[in-house]
């Protein structure tokens, strides 16, 4: 037989990107939420519904009406008539009016008509009322005290998940809240594992040494290492030394995985034959690299198939394995390369704590100007979801620390060695447009946070870049990236039954509305608007806004008001003309408002930051 030589070996960057050009993906799986953990989400999932989806009390205590305690305290207690009990998993059996209070618990649902409560610690009983007991509040509140909202933690609408996220399970938790069972995840490549030599034995088979006969290595390490980077592995028998059985065994597995892996026989001696099998039967791309161990190796196409051949030796076959073809399963398959369970970064900002107690500080990680660590808090609450869901790790704070310095050095454990800090940190605006942005970044965060936030929290200098809608309180050093315009006013039910024209309408007539919060764009530009709508009327602003009902309670997320409209609970939402025609509702328009993506000028010059600038400047729609 003739023998192959080595003449010109492959460099490790030629044999990189021979592997590279063999397609490896497995296609698109459906799984079940019990068999998502590690698998990577291959498209935006959104939130369909509220988190938590009702208004709760955060504390034991009274449900009541704000304005009934304006002006109470230790000395001079608001009375109050108690008309009821309301129990955490109860639906509620009473509806507040002005001086009545409801006794309610921690979770429970807050009953029609309350929109704050007061902590049980800050009240008294008396049972001096009239044929009932009375409740002394010592303590003003206002509308939203000590209420979690629905939508508070997650919002309808809101983006959940992106595509690209290896699911954790923190992300498990998530999309359990949401009520999701079933997600749509990257197929794993399925990789066959071939191992040749009429030398080898199967484990747990009898061994016959005086015959030079060795216990299979190669398929098991080689399938472990396989499952480990994120593949399927599939063994199928060992081929010998005979060609005619090597191609049958070659081909029965290229028929059915995404890349077949062999080992042994690759060398070029006259006996190791398979790389002319690889050559007649399909397409040899690369024999020989000039790697110690490895050699050997193949690289090729078998049918529709990739195929990579080790070398026989275990050590050089795993060598080969891990260091040219785990990566390219770990890329097929959507999954990072391995790092280290902790890091070492600087907080973005200084941190406060004091309390005299082990704080275990979930904590997010971004690169500076330079790619080091920054490590800012991520932190919304214990009841709050995606704490977690955001945060890349944990830093414990030692008891006698009272806080942290910007720029002081910490050691962050990560959640998992594989966790991978976000390319981009962006905060503030939440807007369907910056979703279908973010879905054509590579492994972004973003926090929803609101306009005001997004720019304190971009002069601290903690992310990449922060996104504002309206007008804006004071002026920011930053670099604008781009912007587009959106279309907003008031969305109303499906036909406008209540043939609401305008502004004026939700101003002059007996209307439930659906506000957003203080820290939203919209709200800006809707404060303007009825500010302008008073001048109009040479009448006081503040009295203006007071006629509306509902305008100082907001919701955090675009979608939330109109959600409510849904429901029935308010007539008119504030929100977008592009909520309004998804969810198929009518919308009044009011005006149009720019939405803008300012950079933290040290940042300018990172990828992602580069790359959401060339997304901008295509359109923001994909134009």
């Amino acid at each position: 037989m003739e023998r192959k030589e080595f003449r010109d070996l492959a460099s490790p960057d030629d044999a990189r990107a021979a592997i590279g050009s063999l397609s490896l993906e497995g296609g698109i799986d459906r799984v079940s939420l019990e068999d998502a953990r590690g698998r990577v989400i291959v498209t935006r999932l959104d939130a369909e519904l509220d988190v938590p989806g009702f208004d709760r009390a955060s504390l034991d205590g009274y449900a009541l009406r704000a304005r009934d305690t304006f002006g109470a305290d230790e000395a001079d207690p608001a009375r109050l008539e108690v008309v009821g009990e309301v129990h955490a998993g109860e639906k509620p059996d009473v509806e507040l009016e002005d001086g009545q209070a409801a006794e309610i618990s921690t979770g429970a649902v807050m009953p029609s008509g309350a929109d704050a409560m007061v902590p049980v610690e800050r009240t008294d009983t008396d049972g001096s009322g009239d044929g009932g007991t009375d409740v002394l509040i010592r303590t003003s509140v206002a509308p939203g005290d000590n209420v979690m909202f629905a939508g508070t933690d997650v919002a309808a609408g809101e983006r959940a998940l992106g595509p690209g996220t290896r699911i954790t399970p923190r992300d498990i938790g998530l999309l359990s809240a949401l009520g999701i069972d079933e997600v749509p995840v990257r197929g794993k490549p399925r990789v066959g594992i071939v191992s040749t030599g009429d030398e080898l034995v199967r484990p747990g088979e009898d061994l016959e040494s005086e015959r030079g006969e060795i216990y299979d290595v190669n398929s098991y390490t080689i399938a472990a290492g396989v499952e480990d980077a994120g593949g399927e592995a599939v063994l199928y028998p060992h081929a010998g030394d005979e060609r005619d059985e090597m191609e049958r065994v070659l081909r029965e597995a290229a028929g059915e995985c995404d890349l077949v892996l062999s080992s042994g026989s690759t060398s070029a001696s006259a006996v190791d034959v398979i790389y002319r099998v690889i050559e007649e039967q399909g397409e040899l791309l690369l024999h020989g690299v000039s790697v110690k161990p490895g050699k050997p190796m193949l690289v090729g196409r078998l049918e529709s198939s990739a195929y990579v051949g080790l070398p026989g030796y275990p050590v050089s076959a795993m060598m080969v394995f891990r260091t040219f073809v785990a990566p390219a399963i770990r890329e097929a398959a959507g999954l990072p390369e391995p790092t280290a369970a902790t890091i070492s970064g600087r907080m973005a900002r200084q941190e406060r704590y004091g309390e005299g107690r082990l704080r275990l500080m979930p904590v997010g990680v971004v690169g500076d100007a330079t790619g080091d660590p920054l490590v800012y808090p991520v932190d919304k609450g214990s009841g709050a979801t995606t704490s977690l869901a955001e945060a890349d790790g944990v830093v414990e704070v030692d008891p006698e620390t009272d806080y942290l310095e910007a720029g002081e050095s910490v050691a962050v454990r990560l959640f998992s060695p594989d966790v991978r800090p976000p390319t981009l940190l962006g905060v503030g605006e939440d807007d369907p447009t910056l979703n279908r942005l973010l879905d054509g970044l590579e492994n972004p965060r973003y926090l929803s946070v609101g306009s005001r936030p997004g720019v304190r929290r971009l002069r601290e200098g903690v992310p990449d870049v922060a996104v504002v809608a309206g007008p804006l309180d004071r002026d920011i050093e930053a670099t604008e990236l781009g912007r587009w315009s959106r279309e907003w006013g008031l969305i109303v039910q499906a036909g406008n039954p209540r043939e609401i024209e305008a502004l004026a309408d939700v101003v002059d007539r007996d209307l439930r509305f659906v506000n957003r919060t203080t820290d939203s764009g919209l709200r800006s530009s809707l404060e303007a608007a009825v500010d302008d709508l008073a001048a109009d009327r040479d009448a006081n602003a503040r009295d203006v806004r007071g006629t509306i009902d509902g305008f100082d309670l907001g919701l955090r997320a675009h979608e939330s008001p109109a959600r409510k409209v849904i429901a029935g609970e308010a007539d008119v939402g504030l929100g977008l003309r592009e909520t309004a025609d998804r969810l198929d509702l009518g919308f009044v328009p009011v005006g149009e408002q720019s939405v803008r993506v300012l950079a933290n000028p040290d940042r300018t010059g990172k990828d992602s930051v580069r790359e959401l600038k060339t997304a901008l400047e295509s359109g923001p729609n994909g134009d």
